[in-house]
């Protein structure tokens, strides 16, 4: 889409990086945001209903499609969805025995969540950025971003459910006396040090869902904006430039998957760990 003036371009980056944020507004009370501005006044418990349901359809594609491999698994000749399962079932595997040093049959399965999950969020980036805003417009609907992980909201819901478990794990494998003992003496283990020793350590720990979270939404955020700078261009080097960076972002989306789940896990086996 080629914009005519600068406020024209200006209007349609806003238009194709806003939420369809549902909350209560001071004025229109329980309502749909038409702007930005209203968006924002709604404050903390607006929900983005975009982000909620692709992630949510995203996460029930994930199960079906599995449930189907499951299904129709065979020790004959496999068809190409078994063969898709069962290969990326191998690599998670491999990564957790290789990232993961201590003992729960919890890891592996949430390690392949993660990965197919936030794949597939991401896989939504390669629908051309006009389409899913053109055709929910004549349905009424003013604004729709496709891509989950364009949004901090469920990059941070992740990466805080990740966090949650890693306390967790510290305190059920180390108990409160443990994991108190290891903030306190690590990295000095010398009485006189504690104070230091517990503001690193505490703030190394809130950092992991920080990096986990934001380094996914930087991303994948900055790949959404070069495709609607793109989508601004004349059409023929619209589509020149497209399609080369369709294809690297190919890369970008499995890589950034990839990375939660291992940083994840590595977190998880780093809480398994006694120091």
């Amino acid at each position: 889409m080629a914009a005519g003036s600068e406020n024209t371009a200006a209007y349609y980056i806003q238009h194709h990086l806003q939420n369809l944020t549902f909350g209560h507004h001071p004025e229109n009370g329980w309502s749909l945001a038409h702007s930005a501005e209203e968006a924002r006044e709604m404050g903390f418990w607006a929900i983005h209903l975009d982000t909620m349901g692709w992630s949510i359809a995203m996460g029930l594609l994930f199960i079906w499609l599995f449930r189907k491999a499951g299904r129709m698994a065979t020790t004959g000749v496999p068809g190409p969805l078994q063969n898709v399962v069962e290969i990326v079932i191998e690599f998670i595997e491999l990564t957790v025995r290789g990232a993961f040093h201590g003992r729960n049959p919890v890891i592996a399965p949430l390690a392949l969540t993660l990965f197919v999950w936030i794949f597939l969020m991401n896989l939504l980036k390669l629908v051309p950025v006009d389409y899913a805003p053109q055709l929910f417009s004549r349905l009424g609907i003013e604004y729709m971003k496709l891509v989950p992980t364009t949004d901090p909201n469920a990059t941070l819901g992740m990466a805080i459910g990740v966090f949650a478990l890693i306390i967790y794990y510290s305190l059920k494998v180390k108990g409160v006396g443990g994991f108190a003992k290891e903030l306190s003496l690590t990295p000095f283990n010398h009485w006189s040090l504690i104070p230091f020793n517990l503001v690193m350590e505490i703030i190394g720990l809130l950092v992991k869902p920080l990096s986990l979270g934001l380094r996914l939404f930087g991303n994948m955020f900055a790949g959404e904006v070069i495709f609607i700078l793109i989508a601004l261009l004349p059409f023929w080097v619209m589509w020149t430039l497209n399609v080369p960076w369709a294809i690297f972002h190919i890369l970008v989306i499995t890589l950034q998957a990839f990375i939660f789940t291992v940083l994840s896990v590595v977190y998880l086996s780093q809480a398994h760990e006694h120091h």
